[in-house]
């Protein structure tokens, strides 16, 4: 063999091997198996979703993501948890800081634009909280004037201004909004008086309600359509088998009434959810 096609089959070789590489690398699943880990971000500022309880992230969430890693195919697998406010979520997500959102994430279309949203795993229509001495609001449409809590960024605050807008149209705007970086905080400025009702999904507020109805109660009703929970990969090609892991997981615990049986657990209600991915 000359020089020339040696060098060539060198060549020729070394693209071979690169090409088998990049085959293998763009794998998610295959990649976390490799590497013996499995780092996904929650948000515990979300009980009963999530919360941190003697040092450990724990919830309903958590209690979904331990059936799942006890799968098979995450033999030796690691989770590593990490607690990421939620402003930090998606951004982290997108710059591939971490493999998975495993928290409680609104499904919308804008959303599902960007991420692969998984099978659902809650309802989360929106609703509103009170103070449990407040006779003054008894339906949505009786915060007319008054001031309205959500948390920055969330579905639940858009869901809540598209009801100001609402509101407005009908000659009865709202009276202002106060943002917070998390729910708790939220439902601290509740209790003191400084906002009139805490807009959030049914599940959370339902929670709320039950660890404090001495001092929070419902709110009549729920405003805009119905809406889901779920949790978010990123798209790709190279994505698609840890997403369809995922989804498949999920689907199947929804089917065989293990979801139902943990929202009993965690929410003292079962839901009604689709057992597959919401399609726009």
């Amino acid at each position: 063999m000359s020089f020339t096609n040696q060098a060539s089959a060198a060549v020729l070789s070394v693209m071979v091997v690169l090409g088998l590489s990049t085959a293998a690398s763009a794998d998610a699943l295959s990649d976390i198996k490799a590497k013996g880990e499995f780092t996904v971000a929650t948000e515990t500022a979300n009980a009963p979703f999530d919360f941190v309880k003697d040092g450990k992230i724990v919830g309903y969430t958590g209690d979904i993501i331990d059936i799942i890693m006890q799968d098979p195919e995450m033999k030796g697998v690691k989770l590593n948890r990490l607690d990421v406010p939620w402003p930090g979520i998606l951004p982290g997500l997108a710059a591939g800081r971490f493999d998975f959102v495993v928290s409680a994430l609104t499904v919308t279309a804008e959303r599902a634009e960007k991420y692969h949203l998984t099978t659902p795993v809650a309802d989360a229509t929106v609703a509103m909280m009170k103070k449990a001495d407040d006779a003054s609001i008894n339906t949505p449409a009786d915060v007319a004037g008054k001031v309205i809590g959500s948390q920055t960024g969330s579905a639940q605050l858009t869901a809540a201004k598209q009801f100001a807008d609402e509101m407005a149209g009908k000659g009865t705007p709202i009276g202002d909004f106060k943002d917070y970086t998390a729910f708790d905080e939220a439902y601290a400025d509740l209790a003191a008086g400084r906002v009139a009702v805490v807009v959030n999904s049914l599940p959370n507020l339902l929670d709320a309600v039950r660890a404090r109805p001495d001092v929070f109660a419902m709110v009549d009703g729920t405003i805009g359509p119905k809406k889901y929970y779920s949790w978010a990969g990123q798209k790709g090609d190279d994505q698609e088998t840890l997403n369809t892991f995922i989804d498949n997981k999920i689907a199947a615990m929804n089917r065989d009434g293990t979801l139902a049986t943990l929202q009993k657990k965690w929410f003292g209600i079962t839901m009604d959810v689709p057992a597959a991915p919401i399609k726009f």
